[in-house]
């Protein structure tokens, strides 16, 4: 497992339309593996990729990485569950947050308020970089895969 990124495949994201992305998306750049996880602003839904709800464990670990960076602390992922059993992974900076999610989300549940994945401390990593790719660096990437 990369300890900067905390994913063991240096090429598994982006996940959905991965060249659009790359070209598109301002990406975290992993100073350690080189793995680039969008770390872009959804200006429609006022949010970044990363505070969205994943359908599982594994892709919420993806990006787990860009939520640390963006808020300079270790946040965790949580296993929410809505009325009908249906599972998803939310990453929050603390216990403070999930709490209000869950409070303007009735119909949602966290069984267990601890975090089901997170690092001990947050760390800067020096060659870390925060851009979007150039044409040859998207190419690159991609033929890595």
């Amino acid at each position: 497992m990369c300890v900067e990124c905390y994913i063991d495949k240096s090429r598994i994201t982006p996940l959905l339309s991965p060249i659009n992305c790359l070209k598109n998306h301002t990406q975290y750049i992993c100073g350690t593996c080189g793995r680039c996880i969008c770390i872009e602003h959804d200006p429609k839904r006022g949010l970044q990729r990363w505070n969205f709800p994943f359908k599982s464990l594994e892709i919420a670990k993806m990006y787990l990485r860009t939520a640390d960076y963006t808020l300079k602390e270790a946040c965790g992922i949580y296993e929410i569950e809505n009325h009908k059993g249906k599972k998803s992974y939310k990453i929050f900076s603390n216990i403070k947050d999930l709490d209000s999610y869950l409070r303007n989300n009735s119909s949602k549940i966290c069984k267990n308020k601890n975090p089901i994945f997170k690092v001990d401390d947050y760390k800067e990593f020096y060659s870390t970089q925060v851009r979007k790719l150039s044409p040859n660096e998207v190419e690159k990437y991609m033929s890595e895969r």
